[in-house]
């Protein structure tokens, strides 16, 4: 178990060292108290979650495919957001959407909604875990039909997530 949180917490400093990018001592020493904030915070549900997850490394493997495909997503999405700032004449319809999901795992559900809300244009409002339904505030609606919005939101994070999560 040692051994695993030790790896966890090299994964918190590492991400920690990509987003800070900045390697002076002081944001190292930050990097570490943070790094070992957030290992103490979480380590009840690595104590519950090691067992399974830690046995698969597909999974793992999944979450590095992920990663990319989150940043690219945010990267359209804020490419999309400047463009409507610069030419306001473009259509805004915002609006709350209800989306489908098949995660049933609360870490899954979580994720998805946390996977919308920080992708620009996006925000979920409210998860309804008995039906699995999601409630996301959208810049730009482009369908209130259940199935479209669920294929232009959740489709393509879903997929991956059900490999990580389930």
């Amino acid at each position: 178990m040692m051994r695993t949180r030790f790896t966890f917490f090299l994964l918190y400093f590492l991400t920690w060292l990509i987003l800070s990018w900045s390697f002076n001592l002081v944001n190292l020493v930050i990097g570490v108290l943070i790094s070992a904030l957030i290992l103490f915070l979480t380590s009840g549900v690595l104590e519950k979650k090691i067992g399974e997850s830690h046995k698969n490394l597909k999974r793992y493997l999944w979450f590095l495919y992920y990663i990319p495909l989150f940043i690219w997503e945010c990267f359209k999405a804020n490419l999309d957001g400047a463009y409507r700032v610069i030419h306001p004449d473009l259509p805004m319809r915002p609006g709350i959407v209800k989306v489908k999901s098949n995660l049933k795992s609360d870490s899954g559900l979580t994720f998805l909604a946390n996977t919308i809300t920080l992708k620009p244009g996006t925000m979920t409002v409210d998860i309804d875990r008995d039906n699995g339904f999601l409630y996301v505030h959208w810049v730009n609606v482009e369908s209130q039909d259940i199935e479209k919005a669920t294929k232009i939101i959740v489709e393509k994070f879903e997929k991956i997530l059900m490999r990580i999560f389930e």
